[in-house]
């Protein structure tokens, strides 16, 4: 496992710092790069932290290769991690957030799901568990319902009540159009096996890729600095299991981690603020849940990835 340290975010907890004391993990120094590629990116800084990556030791066996990227204010280095997959892929992505926003910079947290989309080994991104108001008139907001016309772009919210558009976007796996509204599969309405199963049989790939914002989660299993989802930690370990049962997992990575603001310009503050709850609404006994789901998930790997 890779523990990017980016923020301190995930070397002061517990369950990642006896992972890398007992040697199973390696960590990563790019704390110089951090507050660069924080919120967004410029694409020369990304590239840095490209060129970072592709340093590390390489990972050989069977097993998926497996990175914990800290706060989700990094969640747009994803795209990093799949440049060279040997082979068609299916992005199964967790999120409170759809990420998929044309109006952010090219290399923002909140627009990198379309950046994935022009790879060429990814062949379908299946997003579950949105529940913020990312989906309120998604076209005003700049959401990529041209992906989601077309299929490439399957979209599942946890909770969510009907959406406003204009013009045609078509039913999907995830949507029926009736006029101007798009109504959502709730998962949270449905039989998650049940689901899981339908989804995992629909995917176009054998190998998969899983990709973790953990403010998909409730509050009850993750603190994080974006406003949290519904979907509860069993859920997601389920998820995982079910996905490794039937395909083959090539690679996770999992941020949404609670990071202290820190930026590296006044712009990016603003944004921050403006967008995310205050940070002091957690406690510190807040974020030791971050500390046990990850010792969840560590627990998990290991299992199905020895």
């Amino acid at each position: 496992m890779n523990i990017l340290d980016l923020d301190h975010s995930l070397t002061g907890q517990a369950s990642i710092a006896r992972l890398l004391d007992s040697g199973r993990a390696r960590r990563l120094d790019l704390l110089d790069l951090g507050p660069k590629l924080r919120l967004w990116s410029s694409e020369r800084t990304f590239r840095r932290f490209a060129e970072r990556l592709r340093e590390r030791p390489r990972h050989n066996g069977p097993a998926p290769e497996i990175f914990f990227v800290g706060s989700g204010d990094y969640h747009h280095l994803t795209p990093a991690f799949l440049t060279d997959l040997p082979e068609p892929v299916s992005l199964i992505h967790f999120d409170n957030h759809p990420d998929w926003v044309h109006f952010a910079p090219r290399r923002h947290c909140g627009s990198w799901v379309n950046q994935a989309l022009k790879l060429p080994n990814i062949e379908r991104i299946v997003t579950l568990g949105p529940c913020s108001d990312d989906l309120q008139n998604p076209q005003i907001k700049g959401g990529n319902l041209g992906a989601l016309k077309r299929g490439v772009l399957q979209l599942f919210p946890w909770q969510h009540p009907p959406s406003k558009v204009w013009g045609r976007v078509g039913d999907g796996a995830g949507h029926q159009q009736q006029e101007n509204l798009l109504h959502w599969n709730n998962l949270a309405d449905q039989d998650w096996t049940a689901f899981l199963d339908r989804m995992i049989a629909s995917l176009p790939t054998q190998a998969v890729w899983i990709t973790i914002d953990k403010d998909v989660l409730a509050s009850e299993d993750a603190a994080t600095n974006w406003d949290q989802g519904q979907m509860r930690l069993s859920h997601l370990l389920q998820a995982i299991r079910s996905l490794a049962a039937s395909k083959r997992v090539i690679g996770i990575d999992i941020c949404g981690e609670f990071a202290r603001p820190a930026f590296s310009n006044a712009f990016k503050r603003w944004e921050a603020k403006s967008d995310q709850p205050p940070a002091e609404r957690w406690s510190e006994t807040d974020l030791l849940r971050n500390s046990a789901t990850n010792q969840a998930l560590i627990e998990l790997f290991e299992e199905l990835f020895p």
